[in-house]
């Protein structure tokens, strides 16, 4: 399978999306009825910024401008192409000066963005043409599909940067961790197999179903940590049974069936919060739970059905290629895992004094979890876009215009009744009175409908006048429906423009036109983002329920006691809190935020953000929960009290969980230094959630936790089992 799945990894991003698809939703079903009932010619459309030219409405401007319309309008792909030589109307100028040109996109059998690199050359070639006439000219191409485009690139660098950063880090990290280059080699071998795949599978999947580009970070982010996980764990149970003196096979076998046993419950509980998110009608956050899924399916089978298999082959070269350390770290060199005199001496401090030790450590952490309750989900207004993509610079410039409600335009589809289509005298007033409504709101900075194309003429007679392109955009091919688009003011955010779609969406269409059986339908950029925080504030809290049912009951069944089961559910729950609460600390508040290259906080926290995290820090920080508590219980069943089983089950399990947990926060941290907004803050929650838990939560709360409950941690099937045993072998 991976053989045959990891040729399909390459240049992945090619087969995923950057759009966003809501099923179901408004906005998802009005950009569906400009394209096929209206059959627009600007359905789909990105506006060329130009800048140093002479005014419009010079003869020497009108002339510059003539020639990009008419040059435009030559690419294969392009629709049409509108200026104010075309149409005079203020829209095409900038109120500072500028110009600018709406161009439609129609590109039949390819994907939209495919034209984007094409009109970049075509703009660049026009303006070296005019360059030697007009020497401050400068053309910048920006829309939704040309920002979807840079999004994608961006995506596709910050994950090829993450891994150069993070590779280095996480080998060198796996070499103090085992001493050996080839035991180190392992784990990272079986993340990288993982990684190549879970995107192989998802290329493949791809043609059926609508992947986001985000799948080609999470599968990357998720694959290095959860593969480099699973492959310490086993990794280092075998060195373990090998040091205990247990020959090669059956050393496998004990790796196998212990660490094999730990990694599926934990898997399952990784599993159990991305199957949650395909519940959730997102195109972007089904994509992410079918990445994780394949990445965690993968590094399950990787180590259980190859890893053993390799490591019985290699026996005691596991130990070949030594590294010198400049610290002997553990008290048998050659495990991982081995019973460190310190960690010893650690759990043993916890165990004489739990309380002491819950209250110390759990006040500061409560503290940090009960800052998440001021979170603000929305879309921030600063940063949210990379700024050095070139459509977010012309976004800029077009903002600096007052005209970037051009691209952020709110798109109401009116449905008339068949008696008073919008060209009938009765339909005609009834999108004069809507139109005259919408023009009356201080949030437009402009408002285009056939009436006003037409002068707000009192009757439909001078639609006649209007360019049949305009014409078509505006009314749908079946006469009964009409368009009115809105141009939000450039200082209206993001934020304010939703809530401008939802009282679009809920006033009284009827009672404005004056024409019952009248309705709306709102789609563009705002709407989208609008529908898109609706589904996952409405989602949110049955994908926590779903997460949290489901994990208990996986743990009930691999650990079969429920008090541990609970306490590793309130124990992760505390670790998204802090986590959380440290997110709105530093992004939102913006404390410490310069250190991820913002200038200022971002006042909201993506929804998908939420969502994520939850899902994803609780399957990941029950890994360490799982490690610690399964080696705990294998002591207990080889009849160590519960002390000696906390003070043994720490001190065999705090080397591997810091190194694990070393290893995951190198690779999030890598991806919080791209400029993708979206990724930085979901690797951030992601490294803190990590940190937070494998230091404080598991090794000082657990064990409390651990030793205070003593024989009840295992009630009531927990301590029925048996140990593997296996006949040691006499090395000389």
């Amino acid at each position: 399978m991976a053989l045959a799945l990891s040729p399909f990894s390459y240049k992945i991003e090619r087969r995923l999306e950057t759009a966003v698809h809501i099923k179901g939703a408004e906005s998802e079903k009005v950009d569906q009825e400009l394209a096929q009932r209206f059959q627009s010619p600007y359905a789909h459309r990105l506006v060329l910024v130009i800048s140093g030219i002479p005014e419009p409405d010079s003869a020497q401007g009108a002339d510059a401008l003539s020639f990009l319309t008419s040059s435009l309008r030559s690419v294969p792909g392009v629709s049409g192409a509108i200026s104010s030589v075309d149409w005079p109307d203020p829209l095409f100028t900038g109120t500072n000066g500028g110009a600018l040109i709406i161009v439609g996109l129609d590109p039949h059998d390819e994907s939209v963005e495919a034209l984007v690199p094409k009109l970049r050359a075509k703009a660049d070639w026009m303006e070296g043409q005019l360059r030697s006439q007009y020497p401050n000219i400068k053309l910048e191409i920006t829309g939704e599909t040309p920002l979807n485009f840079d999004l994608r690139k961006v995506s596709a660098d910050d994950v090829n940067h993450a891994e150069e950063r993070a590779m280095p880090v996480t080998l060198l990290l796996l070499l103090l961790a085992f001493g050996s280059l080839v035991a180190a080699l392992l784990p990272l071998g079986i993340g990288m197999l993982s990684i190549s795949m879970a995107l192989g599978a998802a290329a493949l999947l791809a043609h059926y179903l609508h992947l986001s580009i985000l799948v080609q970070n999470l599968a990357t982010m998720l694959g290095l940590g959860l593969g480099i996980d699973y492959g310490l764990l086993m990794v280092s149970r075998f060195r373990e049974a090998l040091a205990e003196g247990y020959p090669p096979g059956c050393a496998a076998d004990i790796a196998a069936v212990q660490a094999g046993r730990t990694l599926i419950i934990s898997a399952t509980t990784v599993a159990i919060g991305f199957s949650a998110l395909l519940t959730v009608p997102i195109s972007e956050l089904r994509s992410i739970g079918i990445a994780g899924l394949l990445v965690t399916v993968w590094s399950v089978m990787l180590c259980t059905f190859i890893l053993p298999w390799v490591l019985g082959l290699l026996g005691h070269r596991i130990n070949a290629a030594r590294v010198p350390l400049p610290v002997k770290r553990f008290k048998t060199a050659d495990s991982l895992c081995a019973a460190s005199e310190r960690w010893a001496r650690w759990g043993g401090i916890v165990t004489r004094r739990p309380w002491t030790a819950l209250l110390i450590a759990g006040i500061p952490l409560l503290i940090l979890a009960f800052q998440a309750r001021r979170i603000s989900p929305g879309l921030p207004e600063h940063g949210s876009l990379p700024a050095a993509a070139d459509s977010v610079k012309a976004l800029h410039t077009l903002r600096g215009m007052g005209r970037s409600g051009i691209v952020e335009s709110l798109r109401v589809v009116l449905e008339l009744p068949t008696q008073s289509q919008p060209l009938s005298q009765a339909g005609w007033l009834a999108v004069s009175r809507l139109t005259k409504s919408f023009q009356s709101d201080p949030r437009a900075e402009e408002v285009l409908s056939l009436p006003t194309l037409t002068g707000m003429s009192d009757t439909a007679d001078a639609v006649t006048d209007v360019p049949e392109a305009l014409r078509k955009s505006f009314l749908s091919t079946d006469g009964q429906a009409t368009l009115i688009e809105l141009m939000p003011k450039a200082n209206l955010s993001p934020n304010d423009q939703i809530q401008w779609v939802r009282e679009v969406r809920s006033s009284d269409v009827a009672a404005i036109t004056g024409v019952p059986g009248t309705v709306l339908r709102v789609g563009g950029i705002p709407a989208l983002n609008a529908d898109y925080d609706a589904v996952v504030k409405e989602r949110m809290p049955k994908v926590i329920l779903g997460v949290v049912l489901g994990s208990l009951l996986a743990l009930l069944i691999g650990l079969r006691s429920l008090f541990a089961a609970v306490k590793a559910i309130l124990l992760n729950l505390l670790s998204v809190g802090a986590a959380f609460g440290a997110l709105v600390l530093v992004f939102q508040e913006g404390y410490g935020s310069k250190l991820f290259g913002l200038d200022q906080p971002t006042g909201a926290v993506f929804p998908i953000v939420l969502i994520l995290s939850f899902a994803i820090v609780f399957g990941l920080s029950m890994d360490y929960e799982v490690f610690l508590v399964a080696r705990v219980l294998e002591e207990r069943r080889r009849g160590l009290s519960e002390s000696s089983a906390v003070i043994e089950g720490l001190a065999r399990t705090a080397g591997l969980i810091t190194s694990a947990a070393a290893i995951m926060i190198a690779v999030f941290t890598a991806f919080t230094l791209g400029s993708f907004l979206v990724v930085q803050m979901l690797g951030f929650t992601l490294a803190v959630a990590v940190l937070i838990d494998a230091t404080v939560v598991r090794m000082i709360v657990g064990p409390a936790l651990l030793q205070l409950a003593g024989d009840w941690n295992w009630w009531p099937l927990g301590l029925h089992g048996v140990p593997v045993t296996c006949e040691k072998q006499v090395i000389p």
